[in-house]
């Protein structure tokens, strides 16, 4: 069957008005300036491109990084309304799943069995667990082969929120499918790649699977 990979940050997970009021932590910490535009344009699934971008001084990216994660308020992270119906019914009609997520795996990890994801997902790589980052096809390709070595890549679908998520899907040589968020919107996903593109998750698999309730998005962006 379709092997469908998914982003986790803003795509499953509403985890980005946290990682954003992290980000204002440091910004302010460092005294640079940071608003959501500017985090939008500077970022990058590498958090060592995106704080270059911002102004970081080489010699200050650790200092950045242990700073973003004494602010980051794991607490907050919930799922998106809908995500886990949404998986359940992807897995029932036969597809294999798997994350590609920029993220640690002692975060993300974390959060995807906190929220008893775990069993859902035959792979799951982590930005910590592999030397390449998005949007390098790398990692997607390493999910992929994971789930089936010998399956035709452009038979498989990976669903992510940024322009970078997209452009790593078609340098796979993956169907591209976006999803609106305050790091891109439906014209910036399309323009970098994404053959479709849906305002949540959950909307998506709705009209896929023609059987799973769609739920509204939250009320607004919540942040980057």
């Amino acid at each position: 069957m379709q092997a469908i990979v998914f982003d986790w940050d803003g795509t499953l997970a509403d985890t980005l008005g946290a990682i954003y009021d992290a980000n204002v932590e440091v910004m302010s910490h460092l005294g640079l300036p940071f608003d959501r535009n500017r985090y939008r344009t500077a970022f990058a699934p590498d958090w060592r491109v995106m704080y270059d971008r911002l102004g970081v001084p080489t010699d200050r990216l650790d200092e950045a990084n242990e700073r973003w994660w004494a602010a980051l308020d794991e607490g907050e992270t919930t799922l998106f309304p809908g995500v886990l119906d949404a998986l359940e019914a992807l897995v029932a009609r036969g597809h294999p799943l798997g994350i590609v997520t920029a993220g640690r795996s002692d975060r993300v990890g974390s959060e995807i069995r906190r929220h008893g994801l775990d069993g859902l997902f035959r792979v799951v790589i982590y930005g910590d667990s592999v030397p390449a980052q998005k949007p390098d096809p790398a990692p997607l390709r390493q999910a992929l082969a994971a789930i089936d070595r010998t399956a035709d890549p452009s038979r498989a679908i990976y669903v992510g929120d940024t322009p970078d998520d997209m452009r790593m899907a078609v340098a796979a040589g993956v169907r591209a499918v976006g999803i609106e968020s305050i790091l891109g919107d439906a014209a910036e996903l399309r323009a970098a790649g994404a053959e479709e593109t849906s305002s949540t998750t959950t909307d998506w698999v709705a009209r896929r699977l023609g059987s799973v309730a769609a739920h509204p998005g939250p009320a607004g962006p919540t942040a980057g």
